[in-house]
C-alpha cells in the first residue's frame, strides 16, 4: 500500500498505478477521485496537505499534492486535452498507454514518440478557472488557518524535495520564465518529458485557454507588467490557473472554493508559450488568439502556477474555528453546533458588552451592530434580497474630533470579527478614479476585476466622513450608482461592453457618516456616546488588548454560526404576524408599509 508520502509528494504515481490496473476500463478516473477522497478523510489528513495560501510556491515540490483556498475571479473557455494517449518506440515498435489527466505536458520515455493517430487516443475536456486568494481575507483567518496546520505541512515539501540543480530564487525563476532560451539550455537532455503539450510533440500548440492575471509584476523583458487581476488593491498571495475535470458547471464566478490538486509549475510551459507567441507573430494563421490574449492567458508558471484539481468543494464559510461543512447531519458538526448552542445567550451578552464599550457606551448602537454582523441574504423574492441589513452609523458634527476618530477605528473593529472585509474611504477623487465594476476585456479575453467583485459575506465598511464637496465625473456617478445597487438589490452589474449582466451578491455594508448617508441604508443609527475618552486611539487599543483571545474566538464563532443556521417560523407565528400587521395598518395606514413589516421581521429573525 502507498504510504502518506506517496500520495502527498507523488500523487501522479498513485494515479499511474490506478490507471495501469484499470485500463481500458474507463472507471479509473472515478477510482482516482475515490482514492484521494478516502485518504483526505483519514485522521484530519487535509491538514497535512501544504497550502498555497501559506507556503510560497517555490518551496513546494512540483507535481505534489497541494490545497488552495480561493475565489473564482474568472472562467475561461473549455479546453481539450488528450485524456489517454499512446507512445511508440520507433526501434522496437513497443507501445505504451499514458494518461494525460492532471498534466500540462505529455510525458514519454527517452526513445518514445506520441502516436497522434492511435486508435487508443481519448480526447477529453476540462475547464480552467482563474482563481485568486479570497479578497479582503482577515489577518486572523490567515493566522489561525496557518497555526492549525501541522509543522510538517509547512516545511516538509521544501526539505524533502531535493532538486537536481541548485534552487533558484523567485527572481531568477521569473527571469528564466521570461527568457526561454535559458530554460532550453537547462532542460537539454532531460528525458522525462517530450517537451510538448498533450496534443503531441510534432508542433507545440497551446492546450490551455489560460488566464489573466491584479497586482503587478514588473519584468525586464516585458513592456507592460504582468497584472494578476486582484479585485482589491494591495492584495498579496498567489493567483492560480485551476484546471477542473468534473462537475465544473456547479461552480460560478465569485464562488469561494477549497481545491486539492496536483501542483504544476513546469518551466516547459513557458517555453511552449513563448515559442507559440513567436511563431504566431510570423504566421497569424497558426493561432487565432491575439498577442495580448496569449500573454495574459499563458503567464509564467512560476508566477501563476497551475493546479490540476482532484477534489474541490464550495465553502460555506472560511472561518477556521468552525467545521468546513455544516450540512452533514451525521458528522461531528452537529455535536459541535449543539454544544455551542447552549452558550449562545452568554456569548451574545459578552459581545454586546464589548461592542457597547467600543461604541462609547451606546448599547442601542451595539445591538444594531450585532444585527448587522449576523445578517445575510438567505433568500430572494423576485428582485428583493431577504436578509440584508445595511446600517448607517452617524456621529453628528465633524467638530466632535473624538467621534470622528471612533468612526475611523470602526473598520479596525470590524476586522476583528469579519472573515473578509474592505474599508472604502469615499472621496471625490476615489469615486472618480477607482474601478468598482468588473468589465470584460475582449482583446485579452478576460474579466478585469473591480472593487465590487467580492466573495459572499464580505464586510464592506464605507467611510463618508472624508467626503468633501466636488464634482463627480461619469465614472464617479457610475461608481456611486453601483454602490447604491449593491446596497439596495445586492447585485453588481458587470460591464460586458455591449450589455450589462447582473451578478447577485451577499455583501454586508456598514456606512459611517456625519449625518445621514448619501447612500441608501436599512437603518440609520445616530451614535450617542456616554463617555468621550481624551485619547480615542489609546482607548480602542486598550479595549482590544484586554479581551482574551479565547473570548474573541467565541465572538467569531457566534457571528459565523448564526449566519449559517437554518431558521423557520411556524404557521401559528405567521398568522399572528399577519394579524398584527393588519391591526397596525388600521391604526396608522400611512406610516406602516410593507417595507416596515419586512424590517421588523428581519430584526425579529436575528434577535
Amino acid at each position: 500500500m502507498p504510504c502518506v508520502g506517496d500520495w502527498l509528494n507523488s500523487p501522479l504515481s498513485i494515479v499511474q498505478g490506478i490507471f495501469a490496473q484499470n485500463v481500458p476500463n474507463s472507471d479509473w478516473e472515478k477510482k482516482v477521485t475515490e482514492y484521494f477522497k478516502e485518504k483526505l478523510k483519514e485522521n484530519n489528513a487535509t491538514n497535512w496537505v501544504p497550502s498555497l495560501n501559506d507556503v510560497p510556491v517555490h518551496y513546494l515540490k512540483p507535481n505534489s499534492l497541494v490545497k488552495f483556498r480561493c475565489m473564482v475571479q474568472d472562467m475561461f473557455d473549455p479546453e481539450f486535452y488528450m485524456g489517454v494517449y499512446e507512445t511508440v518506440d520507433p526501434n522496437t515498435n513497443a507501445r505504451v498507454l499514458h494518461f494525460g489527466k492532471y498534466r500540462d505536458v505529455a510525458e514519454c520515455g527517452p526513445q518514445q514518440e506520441i502516436d497522434l493517430n492511435s486508435s487508443q487516443t481519448v480526447t477529453s475536456e476540462r475547464q480552467t478557472f482563474y482563481c485568486v486568494p479570497v479578497p479582503g481575507e482577515s489577518a486572523w483567518v490567515k493566522e489561525i488557518s496557518f497555526l492549525t496546520e501541522p509543522v510538517q505541512a509547512r516545511v516538509s515539501p521544501s526539505t524533502s524535495y531535493t532538486p537536481s540543480r541548485h534552487k533558484r530564487s523567485y527572481e531568477e525563476d521569473e527571469d528564466m520564465d521570461l527568457h526561454p532560451s535559458k530554460q532550453k539550455e537547462q532542460h537539454l537532455g532531460e528525458s522525462c518529458c517530450c517537451g510538448s503539450d498533450i496534443h503531441g510533440c510534432v508542433e507545440p500548440k497551446r492546450l490551455e485557454t489560460e488566464a489573466s492575471a491584479g497586482h503587478h509584476v514588473i519584468s525586464p523583458n516585458c513592456s507592460p507588467p504582468l497584472d494578476l487581476n486582484f479585485p482589491l488593491p494591495g492584495e498579496k498571495g498567489p493567483a492560480c490557473l485551476v484546471k477542473v475535470y468534473e462537475n465544473w458547471e456547479s461552480f460560478k464566478v465569485n464562488d469561494v472554493l477549497e481545491v486539492f490538486g496536483v501542483l504544476s509549475v513546469d518551466p516547459v510551459l513557458s517555453i511552449v508559450n513563448s515559442e507559440e507567441r513567436d511563431g504566431s507573430s510570423l504566421d497569424p494563421m497558426e493561432c487565432m488568439d491575439t498577442a495580448e490574449e496569449q500573454r495574459v492567458h499563458s503567464p509564467p508558471a512560476s508566477l501563476v502556477p497551475r493546479i490540476h484539481v482532484i477534489l474541490a468543494q464550495k465553502l460555506q464559510h472560511i472561518n477556521p474555528l468552525l467545521p468546513a461543512c455544516l450540512n452533514e447531519e451525521e458528522s461531528k458538526t452537529c455535536e459541535f453546533v449543539s454544544n455551542f448552542m447552549s452558550e449562545l445567550s452568554p456569548v451574545r451578552a459578552e459581545l454586546l458588552g464589548f461592542l457597547t464599550h467600543a461604541l462609547l457606551g451606546d448599547s442601542l448602537a451595539a445591538e444594531y451592530l450585532i444585527l448587522h454582523l449576523i445578517s445575510t441574504v438567505y433568500a430572494r423574492r423576485d428582485v428583493l434580497p431577504l436578509g440584508k441589513f445595511t446600517v448607517n452609523l452617524s456621529c453628528g458634527c465633524r467638530k466632535q474630533h473624538s467621534l470622528g476618530k471612533l468612526q475611523g477605528r470602526t473598520g479596525l473593529l470590524m476586522d476583528c470579527f469579519s472573515l473578509q472585509s474592505y474599508h472604502l474611504r469615499m472621496s471625490i477623487e476615489s469615486m472618480n478614479q477607482s474601478r468598482f465594476i468588473p468589465h470584460k476585456d475582449y482583446t485579452a479575453n478576460r474579466l478585469v476585476s473591480g472593487l465590487l467583485q467580492l466573495a459572499s459575506n464580505t464586510s464592506l465598511v464605507i467611510d463618508e466622513t472624508q467626503l468633501e464637496q466636488g464634482q463627480l465625473d461619469t465614472a464617479g456617478v457610475h461608481n456611486v450608482t453601483a454602490l447604491g445597487n449593491l446596497i439596495t438589490w445586492q447585485k453588481v452589474d458587470y460591464d460586458f461592453n455591449y450589455h450589462r449582466m447582473e451578478f447577485p451578491c451577499n455583501i454586508n455594508v456598514l456606512i459611517t457618516s456625519e449625518g445621514r448617508s448619501l447612500l441608501p441604508s436599512d437603518c440609520q443609527v445616530h451614535l450617542q456616546p456616554q463617555i468621550i475618552p481624551p485619547n480615542m486611539e489609546e482607548y480602542m487599543s486598550s479595549l482590544l488588548t484586554a479581551v482574551l483571545p479565547s473570548v474573541l474566538n467565541k465572538f467569531r464563532i457566534y457571528l459565523s454560526l448564526l449566519r449559517l443556521l437554518d431558521y423557520s417560523i411556524s404557521d401559528e407565528v405567521t398568522k399572528a404576524v399577519e394579524e398584527d400587521f393588519v391591526e397596525m395598518r388600521k391604526n396608522n395606514p400611512e406610516s406602516v408599509t410593507a417595507d416596515d413589516l419586512h424590517k421588523m421581521l428581519l430584526v425579529a429573525r436575528w434577535v
